[in-house]
């Protein structure tokens, strides 16, 4: 299976699995698991705004080691967020659940709100 991480579920997955429960863990242990340039983009604005308390080039260095591939966007991924339609407003979440579709993986989130758009969210607690 192929997993993208949502920011919030990225964040916890490198800083502190244990909150992600048992399931999820070994959902990740057992699937190939990406992180996306578009949830770097949205930490560093964050950490900018003074919204999140975090270094984006620790994170980004995380990333390898903790055993995940970085997926950058694409103009595909871009051109699926229309298709989308505006059922959620965060477009770095409309932005993951497009790369998601396009690249054949589940998001896997916390945001019960994303799973409207379909088979290719899953909730952490599903």
């Amino acid at each position: 299976m192929r997993i993208l991480l949502d920011t919030h579920v990225l964040l916890w997955a490198l800083n502190n699995p244990a909150r992600l429960g048992k399931k999820a863990v070994a959902l990740l242990s057992s699937s190939e698991v990406f992180a996306s340039t578009a949830s770097m983009w949205e930490i560093s604005i964050k950490v900018g705004l003074g919204k999140l308390k975090a270094h984006p080039q620790q994170i980004l260095d995380a990333i390898e080691p903790a055993g995940f591939d970085l997926l950058p966007v694409q103009a595909e991924h871009a051109v699926e967020v229309f298709s989308l339609g505006a059922l959620h407003g965060d477009p770095f979440d409309r932005l993951l659940v497009a790369q998601a579709r396009v690249e054949r993986m589940e998001l896997l989130t916390f945001d019960e709100a994303l799973l409207q758009y379909g088979p290719f969210v899953r909730s952490v607690d599903a």
